[in-house]
C-alpha cells in the first residue's frame, strides 16, 4: 500500500520512511513543492498531510487531487513520528490487513 506524506521535517525523512516500512507501507515524502505532484500522487491509497509544515498551496493541491480519486486525507498539525506512526496504525485499520506492528 502506498502512502504520501505531505509536510513535515527533512531531517526526518529517513526516520518517516522506516516508520511506514514497519506497517508495511510504502511512503513518498513530498516536504517541499515540486512540479508535477499532482501525477505522483493520483495512484496512492491514502494522504497524510502535516498542517504545521506544509505551504496552503500544496496541501490545495493535495486535496483537490485526493477529492478527484477518492483518497483518504488525515491531517494533523503536529510532524514528529510519533504522530506518524499513530496516523499508519489508523490507516493499518481502516485500509485493513496490513500486518500489525
Amino acid at each position: 500500500m502506498s502512502i504520501a506524506l505531505f509536510g513535515g521535517m527533512d531531517r526526518l525523512e529517513k526516520h518517516y520512511m522506516e516508520e511506514a516500512a514497519k506497517f508495511g507501507f510504502d511512503l513518498k515524502v513530498f516536504s517541499r513543492t515540486e512540479t508535477g505532484i499532482s501525477a505522483k500522487i493520483r495512484t496512492v491509497d491514502a494522504m497524510v498531510i502535516f498542517t504545521n509544515k506544509v505551504s496552503h498551496q500544496v496541501k490545495k493541491q493535495a486535496v483537490n487531487v485526493a477529492k478527484a480519486h477518492d483518497i483518504p486525507v488525515f491531517m494533523h498539525h503536529s510532524c514528529g513520528i510519533c504522530t506518524l506512526r499513530e496516523c499508519l496504525g489508523c490507516l493499518n485499520r481502516i485500509l485493513g490487513g496490513m500486518k500489525n506492528v
